[in-house]
């Protein structure tokens, strides 16, 4: 088909008529003329035998040159083997739901601005960016391209569905229960907005499989455990590599927060280490405004940071990467530490491995166990518990699991505690 059949001064003639019509520029690009007089630039293409249509905005807010140039970029994406209906989809990350509601591309009451605008207004005020990041990246790969573009109010349960089931026969069936929670509040939000009028998440509720629950590889037998002390104490490696290895079994920490360890957090002399609530893992508020999280040092994990302070002192970083003082070790090096000496646990092991033998070995008070956690938990009243409670005995706490893994170490012989 010839192109570039029409000019501006065309365009500016162009007058509306009882139904839409149609003023060609060729080569698929063409603008559509409304009753109203509102007139749309509009690309047909066919992908995979089946012919498809894309908005390229509204005229004259979109010049002919440009709608050219976007005409342009699509047929190079079909040469290319690429759809382009599926490719602006997992792009419109960019495009700002009114900004795509004024360029055409959305109806205003389309679940994807709704979604949009909940991720705005909503859901990125109470979590942490990652975690909006996150949510933002489900509902683009798995939801919009199949539901994006329909009025929220007109889909109907099955079809949910069939996104959901999408997910969780790829195996990710966490990742489908997580995107059928995020896609109920959506319709939640649409509700109050008067887009929709009813969740029907809610009619899913027993149609996906369970969630498997999964554990990090830890060890939780004494016996084992000593002997994976040993093997760290025979590591041979970086020094931000060995001593984070050796702190992981003593302070239990998520491993990123062990990583971003700051010497200006640490005070040996106190034998406390304070870190910030916004390096916890925590709501966005609580990030804000929460209390920081306090970890009491053991004598053995006192003398291994004064050892370390001469080597790794002159940088922020407890444990700086080996590459650059300006940065800190990867949040890869503890597990691939641990895969060289042929352990099957992870750095976010050994909190499972404390969990579990404090309670079970030396017979520690779970409140007290779960607050060295950093873990949210409430009590019989609803009450969370505050993460600057049971200071003291977490300090005892601490030294004894410190002598407690000495003992492992040794290879003595240990006896189960009752709780």
């Amino acid at each position: 088909m010839a192109s570039n059949l029409l000019t501006d001064a065309a365009l500016r003639r162009a007058q509306p008529l009882d139904k839409p019509q149609r003023i060609f520029d060729g080569d698929g690009l063409y603008l559509l003329v409304r009753p109203d007089g509102k007139k749309w630039w509009r690309f047909d293409y066919s992908y995979a035998r089946k012919r498809q249509t894309l908005s390229l905005g509204v005229y004259p807010d979109v010049t002919l040159a440009r709608a050219r140039s976007r005409a342009a970029e699509i047929r190079q994406q079909l040469l290319d083997g690429i759809n382009p209906s599926a490719a602006r989809k997992a792009s419109r990350v960019e495009v700002a739901p009114a900004e795509a509601v004024a360029g055409g591309v959305l109806a205003a009451d389309s679940f994807e601005v709704v979604a949009r605008d909940w991720l705005k207004r909503v859901h990125a005020v109470k979590v942490t960016p990652g975690h909006a990041d996150r949510t933002r990246l489900r509902l683009e790969q798995n939801v919009f391209p199949w539901l994006g573009a329909r009025p929220i109010g007109s889909i109907r349960p099955p079809e949910l569905l069939e996104c959901l089931r999408r997910v969780a026969d790829r195996g990710a069936i966490e990742t489908a229960h997580r995107v059928k929670q995020a896609a109920g509040q959506i319709f939640r939000y649409g509700i109050a907005k008067g887009a929709c009028e009813r969740d029907i998440s809610a009619d899913l509720r027993d149609a996906l499989p369970p969630p498997l629950v999964g554990h990090h590889a830890a060890i939780v037998e004494p016996v084992e455990f000593g002997g994976l002390l040993r093997a760290i104490d025979a590591y041979r490696g970086h020094s931000s590599v060995v001593y984070a290895l050796r702190l992981s079994a003593l302070v239990f920490l998520r491993p990123g927060e062990l990583r971003h360890a700051r010497w200006e957090e640490i005070d040996l002399d106190g034998a406390l280490w304070t870190i910030p609530a916004t390096r916890m893992k925590r709501t966005k508020q609580e990030k804000i405004s929460g209390q920081p999280h306090l970890v009491p040092l053991a004598t053995q994990a006192v003398a291994l940071l004064r050892e370390l302070h001469p080597v790794s002192g002159r940088s922020a970083w407890v444990f700086p990467s080996p590459r650059s003082y300006m940065r800190p070790i990867s949040e890869i090096a503890v597990l691939a530490a641990l895969k060289r000496m042929g352990f099957d646990a992870t750095a976010h092991g050994f909190r499972a491995s404390a969990r579990t033998m404090l309670a079970e070995r030396l017979g520690f008070d779970d409140r007290v166990i779960e607050a060295q956690l950093a873990h949210s938990v409430s009590d019989a009243l609803g009450r969370a518990y505050n993460r600057t409670e049971f200071v003291a005995q977490r300090a005892a706490m601490m030294q004894a699991w410190a002598d407690y893994m000495d003992k492992l170490k040794a290879g003595a012989d240990v006896v189960k505690l009752r709780a």
